[in-house]
């Protein structure tokens, strides 16, 4: 009964505070749960993965906000995962390499903010647009990974995650056992995380260092189906490098997904070049919002496209058309108009030399 007055308490606060930060309950590819009556809202999960065919890893890194000193997150892993602190620079080198480029566009006819109607310039952008009987619960690892505890698990039995969890300072809602369910069934595997800032008495804000998770798979797959349990829309940010141009099989419940970057890339130094490998890799870069996360009814499956396009989104600066600074419209309606009156004056000319009928004998 207290369990419940505290709930109850907490989700009323919850509702008055919910103006100013909006709580996740989910987010992205696992389930992420404040301490307590705390809060926690992630902004944004974005997320590289690197995939040759046989091994998967993706470093993910979440923005968050809200007043939480800790917080636990879930993510399902296909196969046994290894676990290792991420380089956010990774993050600072991709967004340079997918910056769009920005290109001229030339119109003739003056628009509402030229000459005569009135002065000034505005820019528009344009874009295209994944056994045998084992114990309910196992521990093949854990460490401390900066602010980050981890926890490497399998299960067999999601009623059994879910109390282990608990038990070890995971504190996670009872939806999780059926939400779960699926992922068991599959004989996947978890890693859990409990996170805390560096300075223990700030909460967690911001950007939070990344996580690199390793494992072993013949298909490229983002876990994604945790996300159902988020209350508010969800948006996800992926660089997929890989040795062709990848997209999701299908949205799985969220709008479209838009490529915003499709090109071949080579790093030479630093984390990303670490991560690519020596070879030239492809890089494709997707972005999806979820408004409705109840709907999210898979997992993100990628898959090799038909052909690889490369892509660069464009920001279109409009500009009149001029030539020496006039513009050309007026120039043409000019030219135009001299063009008629020099016809008419000619015509009127020749209508003058003609001369007038002969007088009659």
């Amino acid at each position: 009964m207290k369990r419940r007055i505290v709930a109850l308490l907490f989700a009323l606060l919850a509702t008055q505070l919910g103006a100013l930060v909006n709580p996740a309950y989910a987010c992205g590819c696992g389930a992420m749960i404040p301490d307590g009556q705390s809060r926690i809202g992630v902004d944004r999960e974005t997320s590289v993965v690197r995939f040759d065919g046989r091994t998967e890893q993706i470093v993910m890194r979440f923005t968050v906000g809200g007043d939480a000193h800790r917080a636990a997150w879930i993510m399902p892993v296909p196969s046994r995962a290894t676990v290792e602190l991420g380089d956010g620079r990774m993050f600072d080198e991709l967004g340079r390499l997918t910056l769009p480029e920005h290109k001229n566009r030339g119109y003739f006819w003056p628009r509402d903010h030229d000459w005569p109607f009135s002065s000034g310039m505005r820019d528009s952008a344009g874009a295209p647009m994944p056994g045998a009987a084992a114990p309910p619960v196992g521990v093949v690892g854990r460490e401390q990974l900066g602010g980050f505890d981890v926890a490497r698990l399998t299960a067999t039995d999601p009623a059994a995650l879910k109390n282990w969890l608990e038990s070890n300072g995971f504190k996670l809602p009872d939806r999780l056992a059926t939400e779960v369910k699926p992922y068991v069934d599959q004989g996947w595997e978890y890693v859990a995380v409990r996170l805390a800032p560096r300075a223990g008495d700030k909460p967690l804000r911001g950007d939070l260092d990344p996580l690199r998770i390793r494992f072993a798979s013949d298909r490229l797959v983002y876990p994604m189906r945790l996300s159902r349990m988020a209350k508010t829309p969800q948006s996800l940010g992926l660089y997929v490098l890989a040795d062709h141009r990848m997209e999701p099989a299908s949205p799985i419940g969220g709008s479209a997904p838009e490529v915003t970057f499709a090109g071949t890339i080579h790093p030479e130094t630093g984390p990303l070049a670490e991560l690519a490998g020596a070879e030239p890799v492809f890089l494709t870069a997707i972005d999806q919002r979820f408004p409705v996360p109840s709907s999210i009814d898979a997992d993100h499956e990628l898959r090799v496209t038909a052909k690889d396009t490369p892509y660069r989104r464009a920001i279109y600066h409009d500009k009149l058309l001029t030539v020496g600074g006039v513009p050309l419209w007026l120039l043409t309606l000019a030219a135009a108009v001299a063009a008629l009156t020099a016809t008419s004056v000619a015509v009127l000319r020749i209508r003058g030399r003609r001369p007038g009928p002969a007088a009659a004998s």
